[in-house]
């Protein structure tokens, strides 16, 4: 039996990746987001394609201080975890964020202080437990600083280097830490942006999740793959080309 929770569980890539471990066979999940009615949905859709047992705790991540109480009765539904993916955030409009520090302050709790604690929670029980994977999806927007984004990838940079850094210590717990580094994903949440030739489905990202847990990978992987070669020519860039991105 493989013991998963979810946190964003309703996003296109959270679903799409629990879809696959549910068709594998053997899964069992606790389901947390703040939609109850699409969490009920999920879960539905999970156990008709063979999830043994699907649980939905309703939740609103941003609320810092209840995050240690969801992640300890995750573990205690499950019987231990040996799955979590931490998957939820949101895609802020530039302008508003930064049109004052509360906004900021709002966007980074969202986007990185919430992943961040659940990261540091399920790393330490995973490591008291001596195996587990930890799954934390953070953006190529946080491997440079953007005119047009650079709040949201500030604060997926930060995912990213905590997760590096965790993976390289965990490690030798029996712990892996995979920070996924999705592209352009054709999601909800970017439904109105214009698509093209560099946009994957959540069903792409949500696979190199689940090859990267299977393989019991260690690090980062972008998602497709071949976006690490994309920004790699982006990190290089002179400042005046990164500046008309």
């Amino acid at each position: 039996m493989t013991r998963i929770v979810i946190f964003g569980a309703t996003s296109a890539i959270a679903q799409a990746a629990a879809r696959q471990w549910a068709a594998a066979g053997g899964a069992c999940f606790v389901l947390v987001g703040r939609n109850e009615t699409a969490l009920g949905d999920i879960a539905a859709d999970l156990t008709a394609r063979g999830a043994e047992d699907v649980i939905a705790k309703p939740a609103d991540l941003a609320v810092l201080d209840g995050l240690s109480r969801l992640c300890a009765e995750a573990e205690e539904a499950l019987g231990g975890i040996d799955i979590a993916l931490i998957a939820h955030g949101v895609l802020p409009d530039q302008v508003e964020v930064t049109a004052s520090a509360d906004n900021l302050l709002e966007n980074l709790g969202v986007n990185a202080l919430s992943p961040a604690a659940l990261m540091v929670e399920f790393g330490r029980l995973m490591k008291d437990r001596g195996h587990g994977s930890l799954v934390v999806i953070s953006s190529v927007a946080g491997d440079r600083g953007r005119p047009s984004n650079w709040a949201y990838g500030g604060a997926k940079a930060m995912l990213s280097v905590m997760g590096e850094g965790m993976g390289l210590e965990l490690d030798s717990a029996g712990v892996n830490v995979v920070v996924v580094k999705p592209g352009f994903v054709d999601t909800p949440m970017t439904a109105d942006f214009p698509k093209g030739p560099l946009w994957a489905s959540a069903d792409q990202v949500a696979g190199a999740i689940v090859r990267a847990v299977g393989k019991r990978r260690n690090g980062v992987i972008y998602a497709p793959a071949w976006w690490r070669f994309v920004m790699l020519i982006v990190r290089f860039a002179p400042a005046f080309i990164v500046r008309r991105l």
